[in-house]
């Protein structure tokens, strides 16, 4: 194993989990998680961070993929321990292994910046959803400044070498609505005490557009 492989490997996951389970990011996941309800689904599950904020008595079970199976046990024993019905795999959100319409909630964190085909893993995510079904986001990506997205577009190559593919330009609200979903936002803003380029959030609720 070279030292990329070894770094993407074994230190760039902890390194995102770490980063990922900071104060403000925690602060906003717990106004977006807790809405959850009945069958849900996490894209990008590993570590667990989210699991905290889920209403258990709202939730009837609970299924999620990450494509780094190191950080999925914890995953795994953090939802067992709900008494959950659980299925959490490894896989990528451009084909992820579940039926259509089959979930209530999609819950999807600090993830659509590091896949690797947007379009398609929000497509993915589409699919997942019964009629109704509501995908909950809380995303990091283009800044709406100018100043700040010039930053971001100078800083992103080296910044998704080091940070596992993840990208600083990617558009939020405006992705989704391209892929079919009616955007509901929630809130938007750059975190407090935090470099701009990185820290652009937006969060909300998107249902399927037209159902």
């Amino acid at each position: 194993m070279g030292i990329a492989s070894w770094y993407d490997a074994k230190i760039m996951p902890k390194l995102i989990t770490y980063a990922c389970g900071q104060g403000q990011i925690m602060k906003r996941r717990s106004q977006i998680v807790p809405l959850a309800t009945g069958a849900v689904f996490e894209l990008g599950c590993g570590g667990g961070l989210n699991q905290e904020f889920y209403d258990t008595n709202a939730v009837t079970s609970f299924a999620g993929i990450d494509p780094h199976g190191g950080l999925l046990e914890q995953a795994r024993a953090t939802a067992h321990a709900k008494g959950w019905a659980t299925d959490i795999q490894e896989a990528a959100g451009e084909a992820i292994p579940f039926g259509d319409s089959r979930f209530d909630t999609v819950v999807c964190t600090f993830t659509l910046c590091s896949v690797d085909d947007p379009a398609q893993v929000m497509s993915e995510m589409r699919r997942l959803l019964k009629p109704g079904g509501r995908l909950l986001f809380l995303e990091h990506g283009r800044a709406p400044d100018a100043n700040v997205a010039k930053w971001q577009d100078r800083i992103e190559p080296i910044w998704k070498r080091l940070a596992g593919g993840c990208r600083l330009t990617r558009p939020i609200g405006s992705g989704l609505r391209g892929a079919g979903f009616d955007v509901e936002p929630m809130g938007q803003g750059y975190l407090p005490k935090a470099p701009r380029f990185a820290s652009w959030n937006e969060w909300g609720v998107a249902r399927k557009a037209g159902v």
